[in-house]
């Protein structure tokens, strides 16, 4: 009779334990199966959170320069609003209506949105308080003007609205 080699298994003995060899082997593959169904698991969770990645990548790609943008979107502003004051200003006003319209419609095309706050209620997580001011037509914590305007880039807030809250009637 020939020995076993070493890598294979020992055949068992007629009469010896063969019900709980066959049970530790059930076993084994029920720990494999669960060991396999994990890690498929773990693999799919893993390439969902790759896909939103890569979707928040493509989504908020532009932030960086939508930040840089904001200050000449301002400047654009103020010049027209300066430009629209003034009689002999009609003809800049209105190449600066032109370069601010078309400088927000490209910057919306890009899933930005301007936070228009007055009337509502201070939200801290879309505004910055730069002030109060007393008011009976606008309640208390509400915002009463806007410095600046705020921004959000889908669902992010690229910059808050810069505004002053109603302190409520004047005492």
């Amino acid at each position: 009779m020939s020995e076993p080699s070493a890598d294979s298994a020992p055949v068992p003995e007629p009469g010896s334990d063969l019900p709980l060899r066959v049970a530790e082997l059930e076993g084994e593959v029920l720990r494999l199966r669960d060991t396999l169904l994990r890690s498929t698991a773990d693999q799919q969770n893993l390439q969902r959170r790759h896909q939103r990645e890569r979707d928040d990548l493509r989504r908020y790609a532009v932030a960086g320069l939508i930040e840089d943008l904001l200050p000449a979107l301002d400047a654009f502003s103020l010049g027209l609003a300066s430009a629209s004051s003034q009689a002999d200003g009609r003809a800049v006003a209105e190449g600066f209506r032109m370069a601010v319209t078309q400088l927000r419609t490209i910057l919306s095309s890009h899933g930005l949105v301007e936070i228009v706050p007055a009337g509502q209620p201070f939200d801290p997580s879309r505004h910055e308080s730069v002030g109060q001011e007393p008011s009976v037509d606008v309640p208390e914590g509400a915002v009463i003007r806007v410095v600046r305007s705020g921004w959000i880039l889908h669902d992010r807030v690229v910059r808050p609205a810069a505004v002053f809250i109603s302190s409520g009637p004047a005492r």
